[in-house]
């Protein structure tokens, strides 16, 4: 049987890196809802709610097509909250208010806009197909190397991981590494659960660079501005 998955765009309204990230314009419309657009077209999400703690928020993301049934208390939006108790009230706030439940949900950050429906449905697929417990789009980091990471103890250049030696270390030079770029996450309800985003069997689903920026700071948004003007020019 398909999974049940509930998607969860979690969209807060203090953000203080970029103030008012999510509504700001990218391109032609607000950041927010370059992910409901990726979310209108995937064939596998079962549902998928807005979770903001902001009216404004709220209205944006309605005339853009995303469902906001209810708005997060504000204790489940300060800046130390985790994803999976603004994960898990959404599953309850369902399951109370609309008698629905999930097998698995999927957390939607409106800060990777460049995210698509066919990311978002490999990721459940990959579940559906491997039985794990959860999958995470990860992207591959080129030119790493842990003996090129380093401290400073003032300007003093001092090793974080290993000494590098007496020459550079080449490109690559420890293999192939990647990161999660923070697009998708993946869980089933049943690990959530247990207070747990990954599970002991996790997959990653490997994103390329184009569409794994994850804005966080007035750079990155400048960056998704220019990344959005091409976007919209080979729309």
């Amino acid at each position: 049987m398909p999974l049940r998955t509930l998607g969860v765009i979690t969209a807060r309204g203090g953000s203080k890196g970029v103030p008012r990230k999510n509504i700001r314009l990218l391109g032609d419309k607000p950041l927010i809802a370059w992910t409901l657009a990726a979310v209108r077209t995937s064939k596998l999400l079962t549902d998928c709610v807005v979770s903001t703690d902001d009216e404004e928020i709220a209205r944006v993301a309605r005339e853009h097509g995303g469902r906001v049934p209810f708005l997060r208390p504000a204790e489940l939006a300060t800046d130390t909250v985790k994803s999976i108790p603004v994960a898990l009230h959404a599953l309850d706030w369902i399951a109370e208010q609309e008698k629905q439940t999930f097998d698995a949900l999927m957390i939607l950050q409106p800060t990777s806009p460049f995210r698509l429906a066919e990311d978002i449905d490999a990721c459940i697929e990959k579940m559906n197909v491997t039985g794990c417990d959860s999958v995470m789009s990860v992207r591959r980091l080129e030119d790493f190397s842990l003996p090129k990471i380093k401290r400073l103890d003032g300007d003093r250049i001092l090793p974080w991981f290993v000494e590098e030696g007496k020459e550079s270390t080449q490109r690559d030079a420890a293999g192939v590494a990647y990161k999660r770029n923070c697009a998708v996450y993946l869980t089933r309800v049943s690990v959530l659960r247990q207070n747990d985003l990954f599970g002991t069997d996790s997959r990653a689903y490997v994103m390329p660079d184009e569409r794994s920026l994850d804005i966080n700071t007035s750079f990155d948004f400048a960056l998704a501005q220019f990344l959005a003007e091409r976007w919209n020019m080979n729309a």
